[in-house]
Parts: C-alpha cells; structure tokens; sequence
C-alpha cells in the first residue's frame, strides 16, 4: 500500500485526490493547507488527518508519495525537502518559476534517490497518444512545422481571488506558464523533437491588476529543422479548444481539444474522439479542466513507483519544457533569441 499525502487543497487538489482515492493499492493518510478551515473541510470530506505546516506533516507522517498542488514558487523548497526524507514527488506544472530551481529539484531527487514527477495529463489523452505514435512509427513522415493556438479567458477577478497568480515572483509569468504551458509541452512530447532556439514576444494587453504576460507569440526552432509557432492570449470571451496542428511530410494531423484528426496525404481521414469512458467524475463544482488524465497520470506514477521503475514524465524530461517557458521569458523580455541549454 502507497501511503500518500498532499500538500495545497485549492482548485486543483480535487483532481488528485480523488485520482487517489480511486487506486486500490493507495491510501490518503494527510493533507496540508496554510487556511486551516479549508485544510480541515477537506481532510473532513476525504477522512483523513490535516495540518497547517508541510514540515510538520512530512516529518510525522513520512508518507511515500507527496503531491504538491500550491502556487508554483512553492514548489522547489518542497519538493527538496520532501526528497531529503526520501519522499516521492509529484507535482502541478510548472515544476518550478525558474529553470536553475527545477534542476535544482531534478538534483536533490536524483541524489536521494526519489521518483520526481510532473502533472503533463493532456500526455496521457488518447488523441495525443495516436498521433505521437503515428509520427514517430513514420506514417506522416517527418514532422515540417507545428501551430500552436491559445485563446482561453482568464478575468481580472480570476487573478484577484489569487493572492498569487498574475506576479513574476509568485506565479512566474501569466498565460505561457500557466495556460499555453501544456500545448507547448505536447508539441514537444508528440514530436520527440528537442527545442533549440527561441524568439517571442510577450505583452499585457487587456489585464489591470497583474504584472505579468496575458499574450505571448514566437517561434520555436527546433532540431531536425523543426519550428513552431505560437500565439496564446487569456482575455478572449470564453475558453476556444486548444489547436495544435503539424504540417508533416505525409499529412497534416491536429489536436482540437480532446479531439484528434489526422488528413494523411493519401486522402485517408482520421479522427480520435474523446470517448465516455475516458471521462473521470472528480466531482460537483469541481472546474472542468481540459484534459480528464490526472488519473491516468497518477495510476501510471503509482505502478512505477511499486515496481520501481522509471516514470513517464520525469523530472529530466519536464526540465527541457521548463527551460523553454523560462526562454520564452527571456526572449520576450531581452527582445532577443535565446538559445537553450538542455541542461548543458
């Protein structure tokens, strides 16, 4: 049995909790929230202990795995002090604001020989698996240019109910960590194709009451002659499904929010739909969040954890997608092209 704890009982914390609770061989033993009601309800409604302190309850409970759901500044000193108790991780995206803390984090669970893991759920969406082993098994040939096309709506009031989001300190930027985070991530997964060089532009168009980006556009270069293009804003009316199209040798393939549609060169037409039966109930008033694979994501964690064996989205591998929203960053700011690292 894999004991678990979390830290953070916010808006996202459902969509973990619940994923849990839904694996046999795993038990919720505490979470942790600094609003001690909201950290009380929530222990209450999932019969479980709770505290106010992260510390305090790692070091009491010791459990094997620990989910970090808080605002994202949080997440390094967290994730380091749970990997020096031996704790596995599993965090929300972004692992981190800045690229040196999440190879930092990378480090210590390297060091201390713990399982680091990153919330990428839209990985684990049946569209996106069709189409990544498509391109790679050659049936579109080599991937020539990708699209990627954001236009959710996040309000002034989203931002003001935060306390957190929407600062550079804090949050770490605005719709390229938090919304477009997760497509540029999957141009990346689907492809196999590493990022090379960046050139954006970053802006805060329609925003009052935050410092950071609220519209982001670029290009990406990539090996093998790659690029993507991207255009990603949070002030349009509602939330569009996300486009992320590829241009390929033998066809063009798109994911259209859950759903994905390939027009191979031949004429042949291909759509994979999201079926009833990826769909996972988290529960009422709980925020529909694109992509239903939380669950997927954690089962999948908690069978490798078991076997010891290597996770799907590791830390290694969410650090490249965590150096490439920071150079985002610093393109957009500079007003120059940043050249990537991987960890160079």
């Amino acid at each position: 049995m894999i004991k678990a704890a979390l830290i953070g009982c916010g808006r996202i914390s459902p969509l973990h909790i619940v994923s849990i609770k839904r694996i046999k061989e795993a038990e919720l033993a505490a979470v942790c929230d600094i609003k001690e009601e909201r950290a009380e309800n929530t222990a209450k409604e999932h019969n479980c202990k709770y505290y106010t302190d992260y510390k305090e309850m790692l070091l009491k409970e010791r459990p094997d795995v620990v989910h970090i759901c808080t605002p994202h500044h949080l997440h390094h000193e967290m994730t380091v002090f749970a990997a020096e108790l031996g704790i596995h991780v599993i965090t929300e995206k972004p692992m981190s604001i800045s690229y040196e803390e999440a190879k930092s984090m990378v480090k210590s669970c390297k060091s201390n020989n713990v399982t680091l893991s990153v919330m990428f759920q839209n990985r684990f969406n049946r569209a996106v698996r069709f189409l990544r082993k498509e391109m790679l098994n050659g049936n579109l040939g080599k991937p020539l240019a990708a699209r990627v096309i954001v236009t959710w709506n996040r309000s002034d009031e989203y931002y003001s109910h935060s306390g957190w989001k929407g600062t550079w300190d804090k949050e770490g930027g605005g719709v390229v960590i938090d919304q477009a985070i997760h497509s540029l991530d999957l141009v990346r997964y689907i492809t196999g194709k590493k990022p090379l060089k960046v050139e954006a532009n970053i802006l805060n168009r329609r925003h009052n009451s935050i410092e950071v980006e609220d519209m982001a556009e670029g290009v990406i270069e990539c090996e093998d002659n790659f690029t993507v293009s991207f255009y990603t804003m949070n002030y349009f009316t509602c939330d569009l499904p996300i486009d992320i199209t590829f241009h390929c040798e033998k066809g063009i393939a798109s994911i259209l929010g859950d759903e994905g549609i390939i027009l191979y060169e031949d004429g042949r037409r291909t759509s994979i739909p999201l079926l009833e039966e990826d769909k996972i109930d988290y529960g009422n008033n709980i925020k529909k969040y694109w992509g239903y694979y939380h669950f997927i994501e954690i089962k999948n964690i908690y069978e490798n954890i078991q076997n010891n064996s290597s996770v799907e989205v590791s830390g290694e591998d969410a650090l490249i997608t965590q150096e490439l929203i920071n150079a985002i960053y610093q393109s957009g700011k500079t007003k120059e092209k940043v050249t990537l690292t991987l960890g160079k």
